[in-house]
């Protein structure tokens, strides 16, 4: 019986340690709940309304990966869905966000497949050792073009002639 009652202890810590998020699981949604709760006073995190009536204004000025993650959850006039009583509820008793995430994952998982992109330094990576998707998106974040470019080494070749104007060197 002794050894039965464990197993049930056991199983019920491993799955409730599987569910929290990892360290850089969620991101988006951990910063953006974030900041929009750091937006919010005492007397309106009381009301759960009022919480939803500001994550849309919220969201009204935000862009690129935080607009995807306010569509997921109804916080845009074109989203399809919404969740906001998952945001709303937590917020008004002080949840964290990262706890809020996790709750919001257990509804829609494409919430915390949002991921910001990393940022290459040019400055220290061996252009070499990157996949050509990534040196295209070098040349894409500059608003440049690589016509003729059939090769890797092209593609190098390129970044390496425009890499004076949108690099700082470090002296």
């Amino acid at each position: 019986m002794k050894t039965c009652m464990l197993y049930v202890v056991f199983f019920s810590l491993a799955c409730t340690t599987s569910l929290a998020l990892k360290e850089d699981e969620c991101e988006v949604c951990v910063k953006t709940v974030q900041r929009f709760a750091d937006t919010l006073t005492d007397d309106l995190k009381k009301d759960t309304k009022k919480i939803e009536e500001k994550f849309k204004e919220f969201c009204k000025g935000q862009k690129n990966k935080e607009q995807r993650f306010c569509y997921y959850l109804g916080g845009l006039e074109e989203s399809a869905t919404g969740i906001l009583g998952e945001l709303s509820k937590p917020l008004s008793w002080s949840m964290p966000a990262d706890k809020i995430c996790e709750k919001l994952k257990k509804k829609d998982a494409q919430i915390c497949d949002l991921r910001y992109e990393k940022q290459i330094d040019l400055n220290s990576v061996d252009l070499k050792k990157l996949k050509v998707r990534d040196l295209k998106k070098i040349l894409s974040d500059w608003d440049e073009n690589c016509d003729g470019c059939l090769e890797k080494t092209d593609y190098i070749k390129r970044i390496e002639e425009l890499k004076p104007q949108y690099t700082k060197t470090e002296l």
